[in-house]
């Protein structure tokens, strides 16, 4: 039995919105019944009420008004490779992380660096990869160092990846993908922004600051926001609410980032400033949207986790 999360009628069968997440009876089903977050991208071709029906058939207007993906030849179109990603931001930032990982590689090995622990070395390869106090007036590694990630190992880029692959869905459907594109970049910047701010307080200087954990935790805590009392199974077996993940990463930040040692990636080789400003624009702006969110009170792998795909949406299934 679940209760509807408009009315509250308790139903045997429930009907989950496949756009919001959210449990409701059959009166309320329809997005429009229970005034869903996604009907803002209603009109949206990439947003999650996209059809997924394929965009070349011609409709008599010029070539010139198509999306970017039809005019370079990818397709997009259910069935296709690159269906996954079709209003689907979380599943295009988690590639993006994967090509810049690659191609932190690739530049550094040009460049004649066999020892990925080395790379930082090559000030051009930091001047692509790197947001760093010394310039940044670079402003492409303002996006790119989201983007970018640790290459001496998996660790960091595998550890932002799952936060951002199974906390990713839930809040793009409730922003929708335009928004959530938006939150998730800007609060990336920001949180660069802000650890290289710290560096050249503390010391004039200082490492630089990649990875995209301050999107990360933005992403959690707009989410710790929504639904405080979430159960998350900790290393899938042990059942943590939300806000308790939340907490321990604020209160790490907060030490971290008061330590002599948070210039630069020190004290663990961690930007505990670009994490606490991350979780902060995470609760801001999850409390500006709070009003308009209807996150169900269980989710699992596979239901409601965007548009696009081959054949549609995946159908694992699984506690989170």
């Amino acid at each position: 039995m679940s209760d509807c999360d408009v009315c509250g009628k308790s139903e045997n069968m429930p009907y989950q919105c496949g756009h919001c997440g959210g449990t409701f009876c059959s009166e309320h089903r329809l997005p429009e019944a229970h005034d869903c977050p996604g009907l803002d991208n209603w009109n949206d071709p990439g947003g999650v009420f996209d059809s997924g029906f394929d965009d070349s058939v011609n409709t008599g207007r010029s070539t010139e008004s198509s999306g970017l993906a039809d005019r370079i030849g990818i397709d997009t179109g259910p069935g296709g490779a690159f269906g996954y990603f079709r209003g689907n931001m979380t599943y295009v930032f988690l590639a993006l992380m994967a090509v810049v990982f690659v191609a932190e590689h690739v530049v550094g090995q040009l460049l004649g660096i066999t020892n990925p622990a080395l790379y930082s070395q090559s000030p051009l390869w930091r001047s692509i990869f790197v947001l760093s106090p010394q310039n940044p007036e670079y402003v492409w590694t303002w996006v790119t160092s989201i983007f970018a990630h640790s290459p001496a190992g998996f660790f960091h880029i595998v550890g932002n990846g799952i936060v951002i692959y199974f906390f990713g869905r839930i809040v793009e459907q409730q922003l929708g993908s335009k928004r959530f594109a938006i939150f998730f970049v800007v609060s990336g910047m920001l949180a660069g922004l802000g650890q290289i701010a710290l560096q050249w307080l503390q010391s004039g200087g200082g490492y630089g600051v990649l990875g995209a954990s301050g999107a990360a935790l933005a992403i959690l805590a707009f989410l710790t926001v929504l639904k405080p009392d979430l159960t998350v199974y900790l290393y899938f077996l042990i059942p943590v609410p939300i806000w308790a993940i939340t907490g321990f990463y604020a209160l790490l930040s907060i030490v971290g980032a008061l330590s002599p040692g948070a210039a630069g990636l020190l004290a663990g080789n961690v930007a505990h400033a670009a994490h606490l400003i991350g979780l902060l624009i995470g609760l801001w702006y999850g409390n500006r949207f709070k009003g308009r969110s209807r996150v169900p009170g269980e989710l699992q792998f596979g239901r409601g986790g965007g548009p696009g795909g081959p054949g549609g949406r995946g159908g694992g299934r699984g506690p989170f």
